[in-house]
């Protein structure tokens, strides 16, 4: 089969011909027809992942596809079954052999590219704001980094669970992406005040922030008392350090999130979540915003995408089908 491989760290993929997985005991053999591409798979290339694999490795963190073979012990699962899995590896292959647990049914009315586009960006934002933050209707909400993959997502449930959505993103035309997704209010982080325009609307009460650097500093000031902030990610290379007075005066709380940890120690979390979002999906309340489609052979040029920030939303690889 054809797998797109990281090869060596900071380098292009390679195309590689290998031998098709044999599923062990408790997963099943899929074959895939869309991966999703997400900044973690960056990192895998760079080596500074959480996870670090061995290489050669094949990326891909999210697929979606049909089973084409259980493995030992494997039940509530069958051949001809479409599901959605968040692999951590393997997705950008035209098989590969995933944990039974972690595969999600998706229903006839999702399409295999919303499906790649679904689990990580919308189960990411629904357990930072449901689970994590408990935000409540009428709470005011900054989302950093709006138009990506998982900030996108964060605009569109934050609106369908009654907040008031600030989105703060990098020009007119990001901006307008945001707006269409249910932001109330838009900041373009290239030239706005963030601290000063979310002031003058009040202040936040929860901040989303995939981003961290700079942004992360002018949210935090920008709070109200009790506010909750969840930083997700560092899409700026920036860790943000932060003044614990300023927690303190405020009475603030930072709510961390590595949502992909929650698979081996509450995978819980993850699955409810899941059936919530499936369901809002299916009552056509949820569309992915996917702005990109490329053949498993352009893989890097679709990476590229997400490194240079041309994407907004999600950038799907179309493996088969």
């Amino acid at each position: 089969m054809r797998a797109m491989q990281v090869t060596a760290h900071n380098q292009p993929l390679t195309l590689q011909n290998i031998e098709i997985p044999v599923p062990r005991h408790g997963e099943v053999l899929v074959q895939v027809d869309t991966c999703g591409l997400n900044f973690g798979d960056l990192l895998v290339i760079k080596g500074t992942y959480q996870e670090k694999p061995a290489l050669p490795v094949t990326l891909g963190m999210e697929l979606a596809g049909t089973i084409t073979a259980l493995g030992d012990g494997v039940t509530g699962l069958h051949v001809g079954q479409r599901i959605a899995a968040y692999s951590g590896f393997h997705g950008l292959a035209e098989y590969a052999a995933v944990a039974a647990d972690i595969c999600v049914p998706i229903p006839d009315a999702m399409t295999a590219v919303d499906a790649a586009a679904f689990l990580i960006a919308y189960g990411t934002s629904h357990v930072a704001l449901d689970y994590k933050a408990r935000l409540q209707p009428g709470e005011r909400l900054l989302v950093l980094g709006a138009s990506g993959g998982v900030g996108l997502t964060a605009v569109e449930l934050g609106k369908l669970m009654g907040a008031e959505v600030i989105a703060s993103a990098r020009g007119p035309a990001k901006l307008e992406i945001c707006r269409a997704a249910g932001a109330d209010h838009l900041i373009d982080s290239e030239t706005d005040d963030i601290r000063e325009v979310v002031k003058a609307l009040g202040g936040a009460d929860v901040v989303y922030d995939p981003i961290g650097g700079d942004q992360f500093k002018a949210a935090l000031r920008a709070c109200n008392p009790e506010a909750r902030l969840l930083p997700l990610g560092f899409a700026s290379g920036e860790v943000p350090q932060i003044p614990a007075n300023i927690l303190l005066v405020k009475n603030l709380n930072v709510l961390g999130l590595f949502w992909g940890g929650y698979k081996k120690f509450k995978p819980s979390v993850l699955t409810d979540s899941f059936k919530t979002l499936i369901d809002w999906y299916v009552a056509g309340q949820l569309k992915p915003h996917v702005s990109h489609v490329l053949p498993l052979e352009q893989a890097n040029e679709a990476l590229d995408l997400l490194r240079s920030r041309k994407a907004t939303g999600k950038v799907v690889v179309q493996v088969s089908g």
